[in-house]
Order: structure tokens, then C-alpha cells, then sequence
């Protein structure tokens, strides 16, 4: 047994190595296995598309040809192809159970304003009846209703209640709730939010049982309100399918970019090393990237389900998506030595910082070209790139098949919402990425730094 020991509880967090499978394929194989694929169809689609750029470069000249190329097949191609490779490579290790007692844990719920969902938020904490020492620590960040109110009227001998009477937002009041914290591991949950009946169980036993150089976990986040209207029931593809599919890709390879703040564990030392959460508007990816960049790992737990109110309005979603793009630009601007960090993830890193680019192209020339190539007019999306859209069906059928096993394995069953799919697969792009390139820009003219759409 490895046992990590941490300054800030006398309790040890226990880890088992666990008997080894017969046929194990190392990490590091499968990632260079994953690349030698993705090398090999981005070598394919540079090679089909030889004849579309010579045309192109006709219309635009070369430079914006190959920038057009690039942007709409060869990257994209590379990335959909590693995504693949690595998610059939994929074989999530089980829970290495504890042989000593469960570690304590301390959940911070920061809300503002979320009077009519914190008290179902506490009652699913309540209802995890979970085997070691709990805190709950609900933070109300100068709600202008009766949040605080609504705090205080459940009662459990582990809920504590701080009533900030001034909003300071987000990160700074996890921040101050960090120094009352009592357990070697720190959970966040978002206060519109609903823990699944294993969620906390399952998201601490992946702590637990993941190398032990993990200092977060981040859990599974899904859509609680996806029956409101169209919009939800988008976002509840992106959320089961994208999303989830992106950070098991991330944790595979050992560094998931990004411990959501709806629902994550960490290391409550690392938290205090690193001075807690940043003020910024994507405290939670600037976090981890602050986590990362000091050597250590976070990891992901697929079956650590949170349900979680997604926006039920176009412009909600929008403003959603430029938030998290403004973070991964902070990111950057702060923790940009990530892209020269020797490590598996830094793939990942180097991958961000060419969304900009990619939204961009996709934004500015994918969604006009592919409206002439449906009238025969193809300057800018060839035939091979309306055959992406067959494609985008066989890795969003991917994702769903592994998702629904993960789903079958906790009592759960996935709801039909074929209209949701289909807008999701064909059209979500047209929404999602000029969003994107906006909240890019944002971060450069717009200063401010406040509570808002998760």
C-alpha cells in the first residue's frame, strides 16, 4: 500500500496499487499509438485535399488557401482521429478499495442567489450517507434573495453556513471558506446542483485509488434541466457526449485540463500551496492549470455523476461559452510555461491554444462554405469536407456507446432526445464557436470579473 500523507489533516488518504491486469498497454504506448494514428489521417486528408487547395489558391492566393486547408480538415481531422484511438485504447482502472477508514472530506457549496435550488443542493449531500468524517461548508456570496435563509433552514450537524454579506464573488469566497476547511480533501459544489446517489462515494474512491501524485479529481457533470426546451436538450449531448469524452481523453493521459468548480475534489493543501482559487473569471481551469504546472496530476471520474441547471436561453449559453473562453485565456496568460512542460499533457496545451485558431476558420469560412457547397459552389468546402458529417455521427455514436455503459453501471438509464442529438451533431458548431471567438476577444477589451453562467 501507498499511503500519501498531507500537512493539513493527521488523517492519510490510502492508496492501493492493486493486482495488475494480464495484458497491460502503458499510458505512454497508448498515447504514441494515438499519435502515429492521428499523423496517418491528417497525412491522408493533406493528401486528398491537394487538388481543393490548388483551387483554393486560385480564388484566395496560398496563404489563405493552406490557412482555410488547415483549419477546416487537417487539424480538425487529427484531433477527431486522436479522440478516437484513444477512447478504444481506453481502459478505466476500477476502484482500489481502502483498507483503512475513509478520509475526511470538506464540501464547499458557493452560491448567489440560488434560493429555489440550495436546499435540494444540501439534501443530496445529505442523502450520500458517506462512511468518513464530512463538512459541509455553504457559503451564501451576498445573495440579494433569501439564499441564506434557505441555508439555514436545513439543519445537520455537519452543515456549516457563512452569510457574506457583500458579493465577492466566486473564487474569492471559496477562497475564504478554504481557511475553515478541516479534511485533507476539499469538494466543490455548485449550488443549482444535484449529487447522484454514488456521486461523492465514487468521486473519493477515484481520488483514492488513481497514482499518487493526483492532487484533483474532477467529477462528471451532467444536464439536470434537459426537458426544459431545445436549448437544454442540446446541451445535454455536449455535456454526455463532448464533455465527458474530452476529460476521460485528458485523464487517460494523466493531466485533465480542467476540474470543474461545479463538482471536483482536491488537495486541500495543494489548494492552500497554490493560495486557492484565482480571481478571474475561469477560476476553476486557471486553478488547474496552477495544480499542473506545479508537477502534479488531476484526474477524472466518469461515474462521480453531478446533475446541474445548464442555461435554458440562447443568450445564456452564449454568454456561458464566452466566460470559459475568456478562461482558457487566462489560462494562458498566466500559466503559459504549460507549453513547454515535458510531459503527455502538454498535447493538450499546445491543442487549446489552437482553438482560437480553429473557431476562427470555422466561424469565418466553414459555416459560409459549406452553405454554397449545398447550392454546388465549392471555393471553400470540397466534397470531403461535407463527408466530415457522416464522420461527426460515428464519434458522437462512439461517446454514447461508452457513455451508456457508464451510465448502465450506475442505475441509470439514458433519455431519448434524438432532436437534441441532431441539432447537436449538425448545427451546434454554428452557435458554439463565433460564441467562442467573442469571449477570445473579451478577454482582451473587458476587465470585469463577476458571478455568471457556469
Amino acid at each position: 500500500m501507498r499511503t500519501r500523507r498531507n500537512p493539513s489533516s493527521s488523517q492519510s488518504i490510502p492508496r492501493e496499487t492493486g493486482p495488475s491486469s494480464r495484458f497491460y498497454i502503458p499510458v505512454v504506448y497508448k498515447f504514441w499509438m494515438a499519435v502515429m494514428l492521428s499523423i496517418l489521417w491528417a497525412t491522408l486528408s493533406w493528401m486528398l485535399g491537394r487538388k481543393w487547395v490548388v483551387e483554393m489558391t486560385d480564388l484566395f492566393g496560398a496563404f489563405l488557401a493552406y490557412f482555410l486547408f488547415l483549419g477546416i480538415a487537417v487539424v480538425p481531422g487529427f484531433m477527431n482521429a486522436f479522440l478516437v484511438a484513444s477512447l478504444l485504447l481506453d481502459r478505466r482502472p476500477g476502484f482500489r478499495r481502502a483498507t483503512k477508514a475513509w478520509p475526511g472530506v470538506s464540501i464547499l457549496v458557493a452560491a448567489y442567489n440560488e434560493e429555489s435550488n440550495i436546499v435540494q443542493t444540501i439534501l443530496s449531500i445529505a442523502n450520500q450517507h458517506y462512511r468518513g468524517p464530512l463538512q459541509v461548508i455553504a457559503i451564501n456570496d451576498g445573495s440579494s434573495d433569501d439564499t441564506a435563509a434557505a441555508m439555514r433552514s436545513v439543519r445537520f450537524p455537519w452543515l456549516e453556513v457563512l452569510d457574506l454579506k457583500k458579493n465577492v464573488g466566486k473564487a474569492n469566497a471559496l477562497t475564504y471558506a478554504l481557511k475553515r476547511v478541516q479534511h485533507s480533501i476539499t469538494i466543490t459544489i455548485d449550488g443549482d446542483s444535484f449529487l447522484h446517489k454514488r456521486a461523492l462515494q465514487n468521486l473519493v474512491l477515484r481520488y483514492m485509488s488513481d497514482p499518487p501524485n493526483t492532487r484533483a479529481v474532477a467529477g462528471a457533470v451532467l444536464v439536470r434541466n434537459s426537458r426544459t426546451n431545445l436549448v437544454t436538450k442540446v446541451q445535454e449531448w455536449d455535456y454526455f457526449h463532448g464533455i465527458a469524452a474530452v476529460k476521460r481523453l485528458q485523464s487517460l493521459y494523466q493531466g485533465t485540463l480542467v476540474a470543474q468548480g461545479a463538482f471536483s475534489a482536491y488537495d486541500t493543501q495543494t489548494l492552500r500551496d497554490v493560495g486557492g482559487w484565482p480571481h478571474t473569471v475561469g477560476e476553476d481551469i486557471v486553478l488547474t492549470w496552477a495544480i499542473l504546472k506545479a508537477g502534479h496530476r488531476v484526474g477524472f471520474a466518469e461515474n462521480a455523476v453531478l446533475f446541474t441547471n445548464a442555461p435554458t436561453t440562447w443568450k445564456q449559453f452564449i454568454r456561458q461559452r464566452q466566460r470559459w473562453s475568456r478562461g482558457l485565456m487566462e489560462a494562458f496568460k498566466l500559466h503559459w510555461q504549460m507549453l513547454f512542460k515535458l510531459r503527455l499533457t502538454t498535447l493538450f496545451i499546445w491543442w487549446n491554444l489552437l482553438f482560437p485558431y480553429l473557431d476562427i476558420v470555422f466561424s469565418l469560412a466553414f459555416v459560409p462554405g459549406v452553405i454554397l457547397a449545398l447550392f454546388g459552389i465549392f471555393w471553400i468546402a470540397g466534397p470531403m469536407t461535407l463527408a466530415v458529417l457522416p464522420l461527426a455521427f460515428l464519434v458522437n455514436w462512439l461517446m454514447y456507446f461508452i457513455q451508456k455503459k457508464m451510465f448502465t453501471s450506475q442505475g441509470l438509464k439514458v433519455r431519448r432526445n434524438w432532436l437534441g442529438l441532431v441539432i447537436y451533431v449538425l448545427f451546434y458548431g454554428l452557435i458554439l464557436q463565433p460564441a467562442c471567438v467573442v469571449g477570445y476577444i473579451q478577454e482582451f477589451v473587458t476587465r470585469g470579473k463577476r458571478w455568471g453562467t457556469k
